[in-house]
């Protein structure tokens, strides 16, 4: 399998990646070890949703897959949980292909 569990509860698919998915229900202040820093998840993160392992500015990229999977619509700190109200999908996004006149 393609990937890094990080404590045995989060998949990281690429090194590069912002996000990790989580492999089990978690709670808040679980602490996991990223690349030999400690991050504390700030709020409760359900199963198969994003965990940011680092840092992301609003406006910019979020990587997952090694690829980008949409755009922080706020700032994003490490152990938050990132989901629509912090991140805005990029993908199949047919209004914004309309709107750079590509679709």
């Amino acid at each position: 399998m393609k990937g890094e569990s990080i404590d045995g509860v989060v998949l990281r698919m690429d090194d590069g990646d912002d996000v990790a998915t989580a492999l089990e229900d978690l709670s808040a202040g679980r602490e996991l070890t990223v690349d030999g820093d400690t991050i504390t998840l700030a709020e409760d993160v359900p199963f198969g949703h994003k965990v940011a392992l680092r840092s992301v500015e609003a406006g910019a990229e979020i990587h997952k897959y090694g690829e980008v999977i949409g755009a922080a619509s706020r700032p994003i700190e490490p152990g938050e949980w990132v989901h629509t109200h912090n991140c805005e999908s990029t993908r199949g996004r047919g209004d914004k292909a309309a709107a750079e006149g590509s679709a």
